[in-house]
């Protein structure tokens, strides 16, 4: 995915600093919040932490727009009739034949959408995170204990599937719009309008088409997103390797080295699970894009019974490396789009004055 992704990808989006870092300091130093103790605090910095992360996903996907476009493209266009070959080729052949808009398309479904999963999943890994430390302090009897990268790794795959599954549907939507071009039989006007079709032609069922790799993808995608940036974090704090660190602080530029490394191990990890995905998104949707059929010139077999039976398809058909079609640009977007979000959440969150205050 995974969306994100993510995915989502979407990805990735993606996945970034959380209110886990609170959380963690809260329970390591016996700090109080204020919103702790009183209610409407409380509502308000919960208000603000979700607003922040909705920004930051917003922000940083609408920076690669172009690269996410092209990933999808790459994903689903018709083997039989090849259009876009290639990151630098694809952009070119976009511009030439859609403009400046056509790099852009489904972006404001994807914003729409990211926006709420950010903010779901930021908040989501927050308490997931609470909940995992006060279980595992409570297994240990050590107070003291701290979330160790594997338990990091429950809390980002939990955070990533519930903020996922809750808006699969504008996901799985989005897919289909990004892949449209003018030469698309049947035009979906926007996300409302693909929703509706979409239920009216295909079922409720249809809005959740590659759900199974979608979730299984987030494990690895937004899991090691959130575990591999804490611990790299946390070492470089720790170590103080080259004086990066300097009062128990990283620099912007540190983090968004960490966020970037992160986002990398994350999206090569799951990156064949979102390809199956997006390709299952694309199965029964009539009068498909032409990128999808192959302007009538021969189809690939789109007509798959589940995961399993779209992975074994695809390799015969296309080889093993049709599960990697589109890394290069999603590489490309996904270690500045995950590494902005990390910072654009801090910016954010500073901004808004979401803080902790340590009592004496």
């Amino acid at each position: 995915m995974a969306s994100e992704d993510v995915k989502t990808g979407e990805s990735a989006v993606t996945k970034i600093v959380t209110l886990a870092e609170e959380a963690k300091l809260a329970s390591r130093e016996g700090v109080v919040t204020a919103a702790a103790t009183t209610p409407s605090l409380a509502f308000a910095t919960i208000c603000k932490s979700l607003l922040a992360g909705g920004v930051a996903g917003g922000v940083s996907r609408t920076a690669v727009a172009p690269l996410e476009r092209l990933k999808i493209l790459l994903q689903v266009q018709n083997p039989h009739n090849i259009k876009y070959n290639g990151t630098v080729q694809g952009l070119k052949y976009i511009w030439r034949t859609e403009g400046f808009r056509g790099l852009f398309k489904g972006n404001g479904t994807n914003c729409a959408r990211i926006v709420p999963n950010s903010a779901v999943k930021f908040f989501s890994y927050e308490q997931a995170s609470k909940g995992i430390l006060y279980m595992y302090r409570q297994q240990t009897g050590n107070e003291d204990a701290q979330l160790t990268p594997v338990l990091r790794l429950g809390a980002g795959a939990c955070a990533g599937i519930i903020a996922m599954s809750a808006t699969y549907p504008m996901d799985m939507v989005r897919g289909r719009i990004t892949v449209q071009t003018e030469k698309s039989p049947y035009q979906y006007r926007g996300m409302f309008h693909a929703l509706s079709t979409v239920l009216r032609e295909e079922g409720p069922c249809a809005l959740y088409k590659g759900w199974l790799p979608s979730v299984i993808g987030v494990i690895p995608y937004v899991g090691l997103n959130f575990a591999v940036y804490e611990s790299l974090k946390d070492w470089l704090i720790k170590s103080k390797p080259f004086g990066i660190a300097q009062d128990s602080e990283l620099s912007v530029t540190t983090r968004l080295a960490c966020g970037a490394v992160a986002g990398t191990f994350g999206q090569t990890v799951a990156y064949p699970l979102d390809v199956i995905r997006r390709r299952m998104q694309m199965v029964g949707w009539n009068h498909a894009a032409s990128v999808v059929a192959g302007d009538g010139r021969g189809k690939a077999p789109l007509e798959y019974t589940g995961m399993v039976d779209a992975f074994r398809k695809t390799v015969r058909y296309e080889g093993f490396g049709a599960l990697y079609k589109g890394l290069v640009p999603n590489s490309v977007k996904v270690v500045p789009s995950i590494a902005i979000a990390f910072v654009t959440y801090e910016v954010v969150k500073d901004i808004l004055g979401v803080e902790i205050r340590i009592s004496d």
